[in-house]
């Protein structure tokens, strides 16, 4: 017996328990986390295949039998007396549970909501119309009923059978047209919006200054002149391609017999589920995943795609790196190389330290009052008082939120790269001291080189805290929907002063702050992958960079 106290104890001191302790730990923590991601891919990655639309009948006991159609997207058991308690006509005999399902019966301009709560028990005659067309409109949602005709120009050209390839030939027509009026919209009309706003900020510049003249005066005329000329070619092509782009209309019918003519300008594409292979089903699901990372968002972000969101979330964590990098590592190097080792380095080290525990909220509040009201406004005064009261920079905007970030994350940078320095040997400074090097030199070409997998490390830790941050955002440059991309064709081509979408606020925004829940919930695992994907793709780049130099700077370790 006393034999094996001591082996056991023999194998605790050797410490191999605590290493399969820390293996385990692990392991369940991969494991947990690969989970969790699954769970988040299926949930939202499924909502972009096409279910089946499914028609039934449906009566509720002591009232008149409806037909109803659409897609079932959640099944759950509930309790009989919590469905009697709701007030629907449920019988007292039979089991403890029943059966009840949500369908998204869309037509929200007909029936007033896109969702809805059925007894299953109360569904019959479940079948599946292969006729059954579901539309994907720009807005209202999705519209589900029978084809009828098409129409163009309010006169008949397809209907019954023929109306399904007139109806696509004429989505694609209008998809092509939708193209060249975002084009139009945002770029040409855009551009020239952009031209005759700062010709009015010249002018108020100039009455400013009391330079306004008549000759100023008269060149600027000429130049608005320039611009209300070109405006006034695109206007007219902009009338010709709205009326062309609502020129066709489309007439459904319900299931219960209602008919509804609908503008092909709305629609953005019609499928059949019912009548779908499974190769049309995988190209039409590929197809709206891509949607969902290129296009721009609709109906209050439930609809559309998020690449605005995904742009604003890239560019403003690269800007806050290019920030962070330089500041981090100077700061380091001061302390580290330079500061005089003694109890007030000691207390900026606690301080650096100690920063990384306060909560990100009180970065943006700081943010707000100094970024933005202080430095922001003093901008403005000195730099923008022509476009005064409208704020330039004394409002949120993509350069402050970088900022805030940037000193959010910046005691990460800070601590790595110390650690970085203090693991290089004191012999390799020494040695290239002896042979004739300035600390300078030194420090450049030797201290550096060896310190930068840790530079780089820092920076890999300050990209995933900063990318995943909503609550600082929330407060100096994010919102629900930017009207246009920071980066554009007009000068200064990267507008810092604008505000911008990120995937973070987003998620937020889709998941609790959304008029239709139901449309909504899915998104939010969607986006909430995507975003987990964007910081990884990041990192990954981070790590490549880093493995790089560890591996270009290791002779040096020796």
């Amino acid at each position: 017996m006393s034999v094996k106290q001591n082996n056991l104890k023999t194998w605790f001191k050797s410490g191999t328990p605590w290493i399969w302790m820390n293996a385990g730990a692990v392991s369940i923590a991969v494991i947990m986390t690969l989970g969790l991601m699954m769970v988040i891919a299926v949930r939202g990655l499924g909502h972009f295949w096409p279910a089946d639309i499914v028609e039934a009948d449906y009566q509720i006991p002591g009232q008149e039998a409806r037909v109803m159609a659409g897609e079932i997207t959640q099944i759950e058991e509930v309790p009989r007396a919590r469905l009697a308690a709701s007030g629907l006509p449920v019988e007292a005999e039979g089991g403890e549970f029943m059966t009840r399902e949500l369908f998204k019966v869309g037509n929200r301009d007909v029936y007033g909501a896109d969702f809805t709560w059925v007894v299953g028990e109360w569904l019959s005659n479940l079948r599946t119309p292969e006729n059954l067309t579901a539309l994907e409109r720009r807005e209202w949602g999705n519209f589900y009923g029978y084809l009828v005709n098409v129409k163009e120009a309010g006169v008949l050209v397809a209907e019954g059978d023929a109306s399904w390839p007139a109806l696509q030939e004429r989505i694609e027509r209008v998809e092509q047209l939708h193209t060249q009026l975002v084009r139009l919209e945002k770029k040409d009309i855009g551009r020239i919006n952009a031209g005759l706003e700062r010709i009015r900020l010249q002018t108020r510049k100039l009455e400013l200054q009391g330079k306004l003249d008549d000759v100023a005066q008269a060149e600027l005329d000429a130049e608005r002149a320039q611009w209300d000329a070109e405006y006034k070619v695109l206007e007219t092509e902009l009338i010709a391609l709205n009326q062309a782009f609502n020129r066709d209309s489309v007439t459904l019918k319900t299931v219960d017999g209602r008919e509804v003519t609908i503008s092909m300008g709305k629609v953005v594409r019609a499928f059949q589920p019912n009548a779908m292979g499974l190769g049309e089903k995988l190209g039409f699901y590929f197809a709206k995943l891509w949607e969902f990372v290129s296009d721009d968002p609709r109906e209050a972000n439930t609809e559309g795609g998020i690449f605005p969101a995904i742009f604003g979330t890239v560019m403003m964590t690269l800007i806050m790196a290019v920030i962070v990098t330089p500041f981090g590592v100077v700061a380091a190097i001061y302390l580290r190389e330079y500061a005089k080792q003694g109890p007030l380095t000691r207390v900026i080290r606690i301080a650096v330290n100690n920063l990384a525990g306060v909560p990100a909220i009180v970065y943006g509040v700081f943010g707000l009052g100094f970024f933005v009201y202080v430095l922001g406004g003093s901008l403005d005064r000195m730099f923008f008082p022509e476009a005064a009261p409208a704020p330039t920079f004394g409002t949120p905007g993509l350069l402050w939120a970088s900022l805030t970030l940037a000193i959010l994350t910046l005691p990460v940078v800070i601590v790595a790269t110390e650690e970085g320095l203090a693991r290089i040997p004191r012999a390799v400074r020494e040695g290239s001291l002896a042979l004739g090097a300035t600390k300078v030199e030194t420090l450049w070409r030797v201290v550096l080189p060896m310190a930068s997998p840790a530079m780089m490390t820092g920076l890999i830790l300050a990209v995933a805290r900063a990318a995943g941050e909503v609550a600082p955002l929330m407060l100096v440059g994010v919102v629900k929907l930017a009207p246009s991309l920071p980066v554009d064709g007009n000068y200064p081509y990267l507008h810092l002063d604008q505000k911008i979408m990120h995937l973070g606020f987003h998620i937020y925004d889709v998941g609790f702050q959304s008029p239709n829940v139901e449309a909504a919930r899915p998104l939010v695992y969607a986006t909430a992958l995507l975003l987990v994907l964007v910081i990884v793709v990041l990192n990954m780049a981070a790590v490549y960079i880093r493995n790089h130099l560890r591996e270009k700077y290791k002779a040096l370790d020796h």
